[in-house]
C-alpha cells in the first residue's frame, strides 16, 4: 500500500503514542478543519444570503446541496488518485484547490455564481477527507486506533464549535463575504504544515479508472437529491418525480456496473461483510439525524427566535463543545467496549435531546434550548468516531484506501439527502400550518409548529439508528493477517463476517 513504511512502523508498536504523529496528525487536521470549518459557517449564513440575493431559502440551500454533491462527485476518485499519485501529493493539491474556489465564493455576484463556485469548491475539497482519514488510521496500531481517531475528532469539532460563532460575527459586524475569505489563511497553513510534515507516501500502479462509474454516480446523487429537494414543494410534481426515477434509475446501473467492475469506482462489494454493513447503515442513519437537524437550529434561531447571527453561532457552542469534550472519551472507550454500548448510549441521548426540541413553542426558554443542543452534542460525540472506526476496523486491511472514499462519500450523499429532504419537510409542514393562520393562529406559531414537526421527524431518525445499534458487534481482527492478505486483492472481501 502507499503508506506501507508508515504502516509496517504503526502497527504492532509497543510503545506508541499520540505525541509520536502529532506533526502529520496536525496537516491532516488543518486540511479537514477548513472544509468542515466551510460548512458550519454558511449553515449560519444562510438566512443572510437569502436577504443579500433577494432570493429563498430553497434556492440558497443548493449551495450547501451542490457543495455535497460536488463533494461525493469526486471522492470516489481519492483511492485511484493516491494510487497513481501518492496520497501526499494529492492531500496538498486538493487543499490548494479548495482554497482557491473559497475566493471565488466571495466574489460571487448572483446566487447562481455563489452554487456555482461552491460546487467548484467541494471538488477541489472532496479528497481532503478520505485520503487524510486513510493516512491517520494508518498511523496508529490497531489497539490505540479508537484513542487517536478520536484525537482528530476534537479539533473536526472545533470546526463546528467556532465556525457558527465566527460566522455570525463576520455576518454580523462584517460581511459575509469573510466566511469563504477566512479559508485563505487557513489554507496556507494547512499547505506549509503539509509540505513538511507529512510523510512521502510511494506511487504504484494505479487500477483502470472506471470512467463510466466516475459519470453516472454524480447523475444519480444530483438527481436523487432534487427529487428529494423538489419533494418538499411537492411530491407528486413532475420534477419530483424525474428527480427521483431518474436517480433511482442511475443509481441500480452504476450498483450492476460496480459490482461487475473488476477495479471498480467505489467498493461496493465491502458490503459483503455484514459488519461493515450494519455499521455503515448505523452511521447513515445517526448522519441524517445529526446534521439534517443542524441545519434546522439555526434557522429557528434566527426566523422565530429573531436572534442575530452572532447570537446564533454562540448559542450553538454549547452543542460542539460538549461534542468535543465527549469525542476523546468515546474513544478510548472504543478501544476497550467496542461500538456498541457507544454507539447505544449517543443515539439514545441524541433521540432524548431532538424530542426535547420538538416539543418547542414560541415561549420555550432558551435554557431548554441549550440544555437539548448539550444533549445532542454529547451523543454525537459518543456516537460518530466509534462508528466510523467501526467502519473502518470492519473492512479488509488491504482495501483502507478505497473503503474510505466509499464511505467518505456516502456520508456526503447521505448529508445532501438529509439537508434536502428535512428542509423539504421543514417548507412542507409550515405551509400546512399556515393554513391555520385564518382559524387564529399567529404565523409565528405556525412557523414554529413546521420547526416542531421536522425535529420530530430527526428524533424519529435517531430513535431508529438508537435500536438498529443493538445489531452491531465487534469485527473480527485481520491485522494479524494483514501481510498475507495485502496482494490478493478483492477476493478477501469474500470473507465477510
Amino acid at each position: 500500500m502507499s503508506n506501507s513504511k508508515v504502516e509496517n512502523h504503526s502497527i504492532g508498536s509497543q510503545d506508541f503514542s499520540v505525541k509520536s504523529i502529532i506533526a502529520p496528525l496536525l496537516a491532516v487536521i488543518i486540511g479537514m478543519i477548513m472544509v468542515i470549518l466551510d460548512s458550519t459557517v454558511v449553515n449560519v449564513a444562510i438566512p443572510k444570503l437569502v436577504d443579500y440575493f433577494n432570493t429563498d431559502l430553497k434556492t440558497i440551500q443548493w449551495t450547501v446541496t451542490g457543495y455535497t454533491l460536488a463533494l461525493s462527485a469526486v471522492i470516489p476518485l481519492a483511492g485511484w488518485m493516491t494510487d497513481k499519485f501518492g496520497a501526499k501529493r494529492i492531500f496538498l493539491i486538493t487543499i490548494a484547490l479548495f482554497t482557491i474556489g473559497s475566493i471565488l465564493c466571495a466574489l460571487a455576484q448572483s446566487p447562481m455564481q455563489l452554487i456555482i463556485f461552491r460546487i467548484i469548491q467541494g471538488l477541489g475539497g472532496g479528497m481532503v477527507s478520505p485520503i487524510g482519514m486513510a493516512m491517520v488510521f494508518r498511523l496508529a496500531p490497531p489497539d490505540k486506533r479508537g484513542a487517536v481517531m478520536g484525537v482528530l475528532g476534537v479539533p473536526m469539532l472545533l470546526a463546528p464549535a467556532l465556525g457558527p460563532v465566527l460566522s455570525g460575527w463576520l455576518v454580523d459586524y462584517v460581511s459575509w463575504h469573510w466566511i469563504f475569505l477566512i479559508n485563505l489563511p487557513i489554507g496556507i497553513i494547512g499547505l506549509f504544515v503539509g509540505i513538511k510534515y507529512l510523510p512521502i507516501t510511494e506511487k504504484h500502479e494505479a487500477p483502470h479508472l472506471d470512467i463510466i462509474g466516475m459519470i453516472i454516480a454524480p447523475i444519480a446523487f444530483a438527481m436523487l437529491a432534487y427529487g428529494v429537494s423538489e419533494g418538499g414543494t411537492s411530491w407528486t410534481s413532475t420534477s419530483t418525480i424525474t428527480g427521483l426515477t431518474v436517480g433511482g434509475a442511475a443509481l441500480i446501473i452504476f450498483i450492476f456496473v460496480e459490482l461487475r467492475q473488476k477495479q471498480p469506482l467505489l467498493e461496493l462489494r465491502v458490503f459483503r461483510s455484514s459488519d461493515f454493513t450494519r455499521g455503515i447503515l448505523l452511521a447513515w442513519l445517526a448522519q441524517v439525524a445529526l446534521f439534517g437537524s443542524m441545519i434546522l437550529t439555526p434557522l429557528y434561531l434566527q426566523q422565530v427566535r429573531g436572534y442575530t447571527a452572532l447570537e446564533t453561532g454562540l448559542i450553538l457552542l454549547p452543542q460542539a463543545l460538549a461534542s468535543g469534550i465527549f469525542m476523546p472519551i468515546g474513544g478510548r472507550l472504543f478501544d476497550k467496549i467496542g461500538a456498541r454500548p457507544l454507539a447505544f448510549t449517543g443515539l439514545g441521548i441524541i433521540s432524548a435531546g431532538l424530542f426535547l426540541l420538538s416539543q418547542i413553542t414560541v415561549d420555550t426558554s432558551l435554557g431548554m434550548v441549550l440544555f437539548s443542543l448539550f444533549m445532542i452534542g454529547a451523543g454525537m460525540g459518543l456516537t460518530m468516531m466509534p462508528v466510523n472506526t467501526h467502519v473502518l476496523n470492519a473492512a479488509p486491511r488491504n482495501l483502507v484506501s478505497r473503503v474510505t472514499p466509499l464511505t467518505t462519500a456516502a456520508q456526503q450523499v447521505v448529508v445532501s439527502f438529509a439537508v434536502a429532504g428535512l428542509t423539504g419537510y421543514l417548507t412542507s409542514q409550515v405551509n400546512t400550518h399556515m393554513k391555520e393562520v385564518a382559524k387564529g393562529v399567529s404565523p409565528v406559531e405556525a412557523l414554529t409548529s413546521g420547526f416542531g414537526d421536522t425535529y420530530f421527524l430527526a428524533a424519529c431518525l435517531a430513535v431508529a439508528g438508537f435500536v438498529f445499534s443493538l445489531l452491531l458487534r465487534k469485527p473480527k481482527t485481520q491485522d494479524k493477517e494483514e501481510s498475507g492478505t495485502e496482494e490478493k486483492g478483492n477476493p478477501a472481501l469474500m470473507t465477510g463476517h
